[in-house]
């Protein structure tokens, strides 16, 4: 059967490519995108879209009803650098959120629930090379809290009430469709509108900050995986570690140097390195290779070159349209 999706936050980075994928795999009537704000053209132009409140209990479960919604995915955060500085704000959003479509599900309005999580569930006693599944988890950040104790919920919701929730701990997204949202690895995104706009960057972490990054490709993919996997492959319902590309901004600027030779970097370390500082450098994410087959597609070079490739298009359709 095929499933009525709900994408709520699906005006964010992971949310409009999302959408537009999943309506790729099963139509644009079967996937509504909802979010407290309007999103671009080809996100309200390929298929349903609501104004949505995450926040509004009541709105969330109407529109549930109305559309006949069978799978959730909760996108709507508030990410790491935002997060510290509207504290309660984002512990009020990450949670009460989660808590509205945890309820829906166990009430049996919504079968299967995607939720994401995040390297920010760690910390600095964390072990940083080769993240295990299981380890120390004392994450430091707003952020990092809220998704800790979503994860405890989600399991939980499951063990408690029979509630067919999902999850993967998303290392830091790249992509060139959206700009970046607020998060203390959105400087692998950054790096690459500026070395197409002007050649150089003024980057707020140290050269030698390695942390765990992905391709938006390779996370959507994922984020689809996981939600088709059959219910009984998914043994572990906190949250699935995902691996994808560890790198420095030293090495991202190097690899931007192959294809513009004149661009520039500058280390400038601001309150988002002590951030970045407590996350994992490299995550092992055997037990997702295991339970659903995940492999991660795209690496460093491959990944450079699609994204300068991509905004280097959309930069001369842009003066072209001006």
């Amino acid at each position: 059967m095929t499933p009525k999706i709900l994408i709520i936050g699906a005006s964010g980075q992971i949310g409009t490519e999302l959408t537009y994928e999943l309506r790729l795999k099963y139509g644009r009537n079967a996937v509504i995108a909802a979010d407290i704000k309007e999103g671009k053209y080809h996100l309200m132009e390929s298929g349903p879209f609501e104004l949505l409140d995450a926040m509004n209990y009541d709105d969330v479960k109407a529109c549930v009803e109305k559309h006949e919604i069978t799978d959730v995915y909760l996108l709507a955060a508030m990410l790491s650098a935002t997060g510290e500085r509207f504290t309660m704000k984002a512990w009020d959003l990450n949670m009460n959120s989660l808590f509205h479509v945890l309820n829906l599900a166990k009430e049996g309005l919504i079968k299967k629930l995607f939720w994401p999580s995040s390297i920010a569930v760690f910390g600095p006693t964390t072990p940083r090379e080769n993240t295990p599944q299981y380890t120390i988890m004392e994450p430091s950040t707003v952020y990092g809290i809220t998704k800790q104790t979503g994860e405890r919920w989600c399991e939980y919701y499951h063990e408690k009430y029979g509630v067919d929730v999902r999850s993967i701990r998303y290392p830091g997204l790249i992509s060139w469709k959206t700009l970046p949202g607020g998060g203390t690895t959105d400087y692998a995104v950054a790096i690459f509108h500026e070395a197409i706009r002007v050649q150089k960057y003024r980057c707020f972490l140290s050269e030698e900050t390695a942390l765990p990054m992905m391709y938006m490709k390779d996370a959507v993919r994922a984020t689809m995986d996981i939600m088709e996997a059959p219910q009984e492959n998914i043994k572990i319902r906190s949250s699935y570690n995902l691996g994808g590309i560890s790198f420095t901004p030293k090495m991202i600027a190097a690899e931007i140097k192959k294809h513009i030779p004149e661009f520039t970097i500058k280390y400038v370390p601001d309150y988002r390195q002590e951030i970045a500082d407590s996350w994992p450098k490299s995550i092992d994410d055997t037990r997702a290779q295991q339970d659903w087959n995940w492999k991660h597609e795209y690496d460093l070079p491959e990944m450079t070159k699609t994204m300068l490739s991509h905004l280097e298009k959309s930069t001369a359709f842009s003066l072209e349209k001006s």
